[in-house]
């Protein structure tokens, strides 16, 4: 199946969001396809997370439209959060609850019970590296597992569209090494979408990078097509270009 014939999993259009009278988010428009992992790359206040949130529904857009499936995540809310994993920044846990109870817990809010709740439980702790902590209390991790157990519970019910804000912020590198592989393991039969400012993120695991800053796009292209756009051929360098007045951005 070619780019052209894989089925929009996600739609952005014109969306917009303001607080008083500052635009954090300034008439966004893409789709992302079945297959395909976004970076979606700015710097901190560009409106990345902003965004993401709006798509998930979390927060409400002052104009545009977002779906998920072809659900509006307005009008058609259950429908598309059930289609959708969701790991915020910060992801909220209980902290005094045991790792494997919280996702039990989020197992129940999703509707599984018996042992395809227990299947589904195991699954996300296998996929995530969390059976050597699965029965402590998630204050007690490290910055990394919260984050891990965010991933987890994202992941219980095997969604179709997944929105990754940060995954792996807090991981060491074998940590974030085993995201970023089980994020290519998964790639084939979802739409990713990973929030991110480490470029190094983008190379590894991303098919297409949208650059956004003060609200608005500023790049949507693959990553060796963003390389071309400096002569150094970095990233980085690009990233500059792109969200930097010229005069800091040498």
């Amino acid at each position: 199946m070619t780019a052209e014939q894989r089925p929009t999993l996600i739609e952005i259009r014109n969306l917009t969001k303001r607080f008083g009278s500052f635009t954090a988010v300034d008439n966004v428009s893409f789709t992302v396809a079945k297959g395909e992992v976004l970076g979606f790359l700015g710097p901190n206040g560009a409106g990345k997370s902003t965004t993401m949130r709006m798509l998930a529904g979390f927060m409400i857009p002052t104009a545009g439209t977002a779906s998920i499936l072809g659900h509006d995540v307005r009008t058609n809310a259950v429908a598309a959060r059930r289609a959708l994993g969701f790991l915020p920044e910060g992801a909220p846990t209980y902290p005094e609850m045991s790792v494997a109870g919280f996702l039990k817990f989020c197992a129940k809010i999703r509707g599984y019970s018996g042992s395809e709740l227990s299947d589904r439980v195991a699954h996300a702790i296998g996929l995530t590296g969390l059976q050597g902590v699965r029965l402590q209390p998630v204050e007690t991790l490290s910055k990394g597992f919260k984050r891990r157990v965010g991933l987890a519970q994202a992941l219980l019910h095997d969604p179709p569209v997944l929105v990754l804000d940060e995954p792996t912020d807090g991981l060491d590198p074998n940590q974030k090494h085993e995201v970023r592989a089980l994020i290519q393991q998964m790639a084939p039969n979802k739409a990713i979408v990973i929030s991110t400012h480490i470029l190094e993120e983008v190379d590894a695991v991303c098919t297409r990078a949208i650059v956004i800053a003060n609200g608005r796009i500023v790049a949507d292209a693959t990553p060796a097509e963003l390389e071309q756009r400096h002569p150094s051929g970095k990233l980085d360098d690009v990233f500059r270009l792109l969200t930097l007045p010229q005069r800091d951005a040498a």
